[in-house]
């Protein structure tokens, strides 16, 4: 089909975007995966007149892909000089991350619509264009002027190619190449194409040398006999037969969190390790790398010696199999020390009729822990819940019902406690000096006692804390089959895989456990019942390296480096002494771990 001219080509555009893209029988003049795209912005709410962008001015750059990608691109850049095309690179959340623009005036004109390092090109926030669309279609993808659906774009022609890892087939980031319309030539994917080949072949090469390293120290330590021993790291898994009849596969996201919060800047640790099925060990964790960076991580495990009598029969993982957190919510599943002491504590309090205080962040599970105390009292009894937050609008009706909760026995919750409105908290006051029937729960977020109603909360005498889910990262793999069999009356309930869960394990989770619970809920409707992957994950949560800027070690120990420093004020030396490691491995790390000393200002532990 000839070609037609740029504003025929418009006035189709227009007609098509105004009449819903459907067909009408004539053949239309853009392509089907053009058409495609368009229908997934329509379907999101875009128009293409907007030009918001959204914008991260501060953000750390993945390792893994820079270290592939880093001297290709800058091969490509000297020997295109200051020609008319620009080379971008953007990572696997379609954040710009690096970009060599070319002649001057076309380095004005990507500026102008905000094509740059710091800004997000997914397609849900910018429409169809070279990054985001060759991410969805997940094959390289070319938009050349009124293709793309932003008008602001239109001057522009994009060819971008997604960057898989070689051998986890995961998208790593996407290689862009951007020019104007009328300076496109037909060599740009063909030469879009060859590098992505060399970045992936380096990426390969990376990945071996990494895994020659993990497999070098995994046949050597798995010479011991007696001992279960696992190399690891985000991608890869190295297990003797011992660690495999050990482990559960939620396992070894576990290890993997505990050994990244555990060793910090150093290079071994040791501790107790809670894994599935109440297994404790007593675990070594060494760090696998050279001067360049880490490759991972071994891990050595011995049952603990106070909970030899909890070993896993013979069976292995079926045997111990009934032991895991239960669907419907029996026990209070995770492994961590947090999740131990919080069993330990409502162990404590579970035969205590006294009235009871829940403390911690919203979201982290209070509720969740009021119904397993109520369950575990034995008796056929009501359970009551109020939330105080709806006391201001009726206080009579509220106080009426909480009465007549306590007097129909049971467990009474009352929710926020600390919202109460204040011509309430006299009479709960009074209501908790006297013996009942019922128990009395209250969840709060902090125990203040400057409001009226914060000094309700000095009637009750006993209290538990509820742990945030950022100090519980191995607890997820516990966490994780409760909230999936509470949104899906599937059997078996869909699981996650290792690597999804690996993921989840790393990111922060400000909203604590329901936002976990969201997220969950989210990817099991689109894994239509199939254990759930990366893309099943809402887009914001599909990797934590990325989200984070760096790998979990690595997030880690820079952390620690850059607490060190702001708390000698930049002094490297003291820093170092501080740490307990010599000044020149603190210059080494700080340029591996991308730390510049001239910007410690602006650097701030997470």
């Amino acid at each position: 089909m000839p070609e037609r001219p740029a504003a025929a080509l418009r006035a189709e555009r227009e007609r098509m975007l105004e009449s819903g893209i459907a067909a009408d029988g004539a053949v239309p003049p853009f392509r089907d995966e053009i058409i495609t795209s368009w229908r997934r912005c329509r379907m999101v709410g875009m128009t293409p007149t907007s030009e918001d962008v959204p914008y991260r001015p501060e953000f750390e750059r993945p390792n893994r892909l820079l270290r592939a990608a880093g001297p290709v691109i800058d091969r490509l850049a000297e020997q295109m000089g200051g020609g008319p095309a620009s080379i971008l690179l953007a990572d696997s959340e379609a954040q710009i991350i690096d970009r060599r623009a070319g002649a001057r005036a076309l380095g004005e004109a990507l500026d102008r619509a905000m094509v740059a390092p710091g800004f997000h090109y997914a397609e849900e926030f910018t429409g169809t264009n070279g990054i985001g669309s060759a991410l969805e279609a997940r094959k390289p993808f070319v938009v050349s002027g009124s293709e793309h659906y932003r008008e602001n774009l239109q001057e522009f022609t994009c060819i971008g190619s997604p960057l898989r890892h070689p051998i986890s087939g995961v998208v790593e980031g996407v290689l862009d190449v951007t020019c104007r319309v009328g300076e496109a030539h037909e060599l740009m994917k063909p030469l879009v194409l060859a590098a992505v080949r060399e970045i992936e072949s380096r990426m390969y090469a990376d990945a071996s040398r990494r895994e020659q390293m993990l497999l070098e120290r995994f046949l050597r330590a798995g010479r011991r006999s007696g001992t279960a021993v696992l190399s690891l790291n985000e991608d890869v898994v190295m297990a003797n037969t011992a660690a495999s009849a050990l482990l559960d596969v939620s396992d070894q996201a576990s290890l993997w969190e505990w050994a990244c919060r555990m060793l910090g800047t150093g290079d071994e640790c040791t501790g107790e390790v809670r894994l599935a099925g109440e297994v404790v060990v007593d675990a070594r964790a060494t760090r696998i790398g050279d001067r360049d960076g880490t490759a991972g991580v071994l891990v050595e495990m011995r049952p603990a010696a106070r909970a030899a009598g909890d070993r896993a029969p013979a069976g292995g993982p079926r045997a111990r199999r009934a032991r895991r957190a239960d669907p419907r919510g029996d026990v209070l599943p995770g492994r961590s020390v947090a999740a131990g002491r919080l069993r330990d504590d409502v162990d404590a309090v579970a035969d205590d009729d006294r009235p009871l205080l829940l403390r911690g962040e919203p979201g982290t599970g209070k509720l969740f822990v009021a119904t397993h105390l109520h369950r575990r009292r034995g008796r056929q009894e009501p359970l009551t819940v109020l939330d105080a937050r709806t006391s201001p609008d009726d206080p009579a009706t509220w106080f009426r019902r909480l009465t007549s909760g306590v007097d129909g026995g049971g467990t009474v919750v009352v929710r926020h406690l600390d919202q109460l409105v204040p011509e309430l908290a006299g009479r709960v006051e009074a209501l908790l000096e006297v013996p009942a029937g019922a128990r009395v729960v209250a969840t709060v977020r902090t125990r203040d006692g400057g409001s009226p109603a914060g000094r309700t909360l000095d009637h009750f005498p006993v209290s538990i804390t509820v742990p945030p889910l950022r100090y519980r990262g191995e607890d997820i793999a516990d966490l994780a089959p409760v909230l999936i069999g509470a949104h899906t009356a599937r059997r078996p309930a869909p699981r996650l895989l290792p690597a999804t869960l690996r993921t989840l394990s790393g990111l922060d989770w400000p909203g604590n456990v329901r936002e976990l619970g969201s997220v969950l809920a989210t990817a099991v409707t689109r894994s239509l019942g199939s254990d759930i992957a990366h893309e099943h994950l809402p887009a914001e949560y599909r990797d934590s390296s990325n989200r984070s800027g760096q790998a979990s070690l690595q997030r880690a120990e820079r952390d620690i480096l850059l607490e060190a420093l702001a708390e000698t004020h930049g002094n490297k030396l003291a820093a170092a002494e501080r740490l307990g490691i010599a000044r020149s491995t603190l210059y080494r790390k700080m340029r591996i771990l991308g730390i510049d000393e001239n910007r410690l200002p602006a650097f701030r532990p997470r």
